[in-house]
């Protein structure tokens, strides 16, 4: 049993029974956790249910216990309150959504103090800012792929080349089997790559567009990721902008 200390991002909540829940975060200090909590609206009570919303920052004292699945907190507390994202339609829409998607992602995911820093980082962007904000979740995920092992080979890009979504590279002809993208969407690929946060809004897509670069995204994590399902909050995200 080792008490543990950290900081940790909230990426799913499941009610357990009438007064319980399991929060599953990223941590710090520990990479993916999972936490039982009994739930209490009094308030008095030392864990509220307000506290595990999608994508909070939280500071969690708990100890660790190797063989169980489930750990018990015993405290929690906000880190870094989030004053935008609850209140904003799109962002909370957009939040949703990444937080099944790093749910997801992240699953099998040990301690990585870089990729917690990246997302920590990540999303105090997206609560702070007043940008546009349309083109946030694929920038996100792109900028993610270095981090969990599947960064497209960006050397490899000449104007005309097609890439292999299966093998992470630019290729001169079009590959034999159909996980590919053509020149046009290769351009637009290479595009998202080289955004960042701060100059994103410069880049203007129709809602079409943004929807078809999210499902090509979507594909090529599928492809590198085993048992990646069909993301429930997709469909919210489409009707944006």
């Amino acid at each position: 049993m080792i008490l543990t200390k950290t900081r940790a991002i909230v990426l799913h909540i499941t009610r357990f029974g009438d007064d319980q829940l399991i929060v599953d975060t990223l941590t710090e200090a520990q990479g993916r956790v999972s936490f039982i909590c009994r739930i209490s609206h009094s308030p008095k009570a030392k864990i509220r249910p307000q506290l595990f919303q999608p994508l909070m920052l939280l500071r969690v004292e708990y100890d660790y216990r190797q063989r169980q699945r489930l750990q018990k907190l015993k405290t929690v507390g906000i880190e870094q309150p989030l004053v935008s994202i609850p209140f904003d339609p799109k962002k909370l829409a957009v939040s949703l959504f990444l937080s099944e998607f790093l749910s997801y992602v992240t699953r099998q995911e040990q301690r990585d103090t870089p990729l917690f820093t990246f997302l920590h980082a990540s999303i105090l962007w997206l609560d702070t800012t007043t940008r546009p904000i349309g083109n946030f979740h694929l920038v996100l995920m792109m900028r993610l792929t270095p981090f969990v092992g599947f960064f497209p080979n960006m050397e490899s890009y000449r104007e005309g080349r097609w890439f292999d979504l299966r093998e992470g590279t630019f290729v001169t002809y079009a590959p034999s089997h159909p996980d590919f993208l053509n020149p046009t969407e290769s351009r637009q690929l290479v595009m998202l790559m080289r955004l960042r946060y701060e100059t994103m809004h410069l880049c203007a897509m129709s809602r079409t567009e943004r929807n078809h670069c999210t499902e090509v995204i979507i594909k090529y994590y599928r492809l590198h990721l085993p048992e990646f399902p069909e993301l429930k909050s997709l469909e919210v995200l489409r009707q944006l902008w």
